[in-house]
Parts: structure tokens; C-alpha cells; sequence
């Protein structure tokens, strides 16, 4: 198994530097991550890095919160994929999902995936604020919108992936869609348990340590 294809390469701390990504890169390239997952400033940097690469640009929309209006959304995914990105990792609206405005909900997504022009599409559910009722709702939503992955978390909301909310989530999508498990996922034990769980993507910036873990 080539555990590096599983994995987007993670630097998401507001103070990153241009130098550090530059690293995040090189180790992508050394270790042949998946994707690197980074804020949109970085993204047309990172592509242009990466123009020569198999390693993806991956990039995160309405993040951390969700709370941003839905065209505003659709605008960061439109302006990150003119900037070369390839994956677009976008935050549901947590509240209207509280509400129960399933519509609103699916509405959100369906402005990001319309103005992703067939790039993969990741909603992230923030499952460490949703019930397991809410976290099934937010995962039929998101298939129903067509997206192409569910993600756990944005490892800014106070917790990350669990083993069981990863595996209440594949239960719910099944075969026809990815789950990437993201936040606190820091050693190979923990990657091991996410992808057995039925993870299908694994969010880290521990990557190297994982891959050195497992490799040993």
C-alpha cells in the first residue's frame, strides 16, 4: 500500500510563511504526498512550485468558521482554482445545519461545487460540534449535493477525527464517495486506525513523521 497517496500534506497555521511552505512542498515532492492543503494566499505560489509534480494543490474555502455567505464561497473557489488548485476543501454552514435548513445547507455546497469546474470537492462537517444524527445529515447532504468527499474536521474547532465518527460517516456515504479524516491525526498508529475505520484521505502535518513511522 502507498501510504504517502493518502495523504494531503497539511499546513494551515494563520502565521505560515512563504519559507514554510516552500518546505511543505519539498516534503511533498520527497515523499509524494497526495496534495499539499493550504490557505488560498499560498495557492498560485504552490502551483507554480508544483507545475511539475504528480503532488496536487489542495486549498480550503470559508475556513475555519463556514460562516461566510454562500457567494462568497463560490467566489474564494473560483479565484483559488484560477490560482491553480486542485482540490478545494470548503466548510459547511455549521448554524443552518443546527437549524435544520437542510436546503440553505445543501445550496452552500452546491455554489462551491458549481464553481469548482469538476475539481474534487471536500465538505468539511466539523463533526467535533454535530451529534451522530447531524453528523449522518450532513454526510446524505453532501452526497446528495455531489460532492466528492466528506471530511471530519478543520482541527480548529476544539476537536478532530475520532475512529468512530470516521466510520459513521463511510457507513453513510459507502463506495460512491471519499472520507478524509483530518485533525489530531499525528502518528502512524493514528493514520493506521483512520484508514481501517474507512478513511480514504487522511488530513495531517505530521505526514513525515507518519510515513518515517511507518516505514521503520
Amino acid at each position: 500500500m502507498q501510504y504517502a497517496q493518502f495523504i494531503d500534506h497539511t499546513l494551515l497555521k494563520p502565521d505560515a510563511t512563504v519559507k514554510q511552505i516552500d518546505q511543505l512542498i519539498d516534503e511533498a515532492n520527497d515523499y509524494q504526498f497526495k496534495s499539499v492543503c493550504i490557505h488560498p494566499t499560498h495557492v498560485k505560489h504552490a502551483a507554480q512550485s508544483l507545475a511539475n509534480s504528480d503532488v496536487l494543490v489542495c486549498t480550503v474555502i470559508g475556513f475555519p468558521l463556514g460562516a461566510e455567505t454562500s457567494e462568497v464561497k463560490a467566489f474564494e473557489t473560483e479565484n483559488a482554482i484560477h490560482h491553480g488548485a486542485d482540490e478545494i476543501d470548503m466548510v459547511i454552514n455549521i448554524g443552518a445545519l443546527k437549524d435544520k435548513d437542510y436546503q440553505r445547507v445543501e445550496q452552500d455546497i452546491l455554489a462551491v461545487i458549481q464553481s469548482a469546474a469538476n475539481k474534487t470537492v471536500k465538505v468539511i462537517i466539523e463533526t467535533c460540534l454535530l451529534t451522530n444524527e447531524e453528523i449522518v445529515k450532513a454526510c446524505e447532504i453532501s452526497k446528495s449535493a455531489g460532492a466528492d468527499f466528506v471530511k471530519t474536521s478543520t482541527g480548529f474547532a476544539g476537536g478532530g477525527a475520532t475512529v468512530n465518527n470516521v466510520r459513521l460517516m463511510k457507513r453513510t456515504v459507502g463506495s460512491e464517495m471519499g472520507v478524509k479524516a483530518s485533525g489530531g491525526v499525528r502518528t502512524a498508529e493514528d493514520f493506521i486506525a483512520m484508514i481501517e475505520a474507512g478513511a480514504t484521505r487522511v488530513g495531517a502535518s505530521a505526514g513525515v513523521s507518519i510515513i518515517q513511522e511507518l516505514e521503520r
